[in-house]
């Protein structure tokens, strides 16, 4: 077993509640970790053997592009993305971070962190 990680995937979204989120968006900061079974790809060095950081972040950019209300609703669809892009993965983990959100105060992030196991 092993992880891989992508940290720092920086998007432009439409995520909220509030109407302005809708239309005006905001920048977010996503972090993902996934498990699997790298061993074949240690011994191999093929890249189709192993967790490609390409489609990792590109399941992220993809989802974060369908607004939600909720980061939880967002953080899911990642995860759901994540596990049908490699057999190989068995676990993840999706932190989504809103930047400076609008919740009446100088916050710097709010963020939401699922973790979820295949079955």
């Amino acid at each position: 077993m092993g992880k891989v990680y992508v940290e720092n995937i920086r998007v432009y979204g439409y995520h909220g509640c509030l109407p302005e989120e809708a239309l005006i968006g905001s920048d977010y900061r996503v972090d993902i970790w996934v498990e699997g079974d790298l061993s074949v790809s240690a011994v191999s060095d093929q890249l189709a053997d192993t967790i490609d950081y390409v489609t990792l972040c590109a399941c992220v950019r993809e989802e974060m592009a369908t607004p939600s209300k909720l980061l939880e609703h967002v953080a899911q669809r990642i995860v759901g993305r994540i596990f049908e892009a490699s057999e190989v993965i068995n676990e993840v983990s999706v932190k989504v971070s809103k930047i400076n959100p609008p919740i009446g105060g100088h916050v710097k992030a709010v963020a939401v962190e699922l973790c979820r196991s295949k079955k």
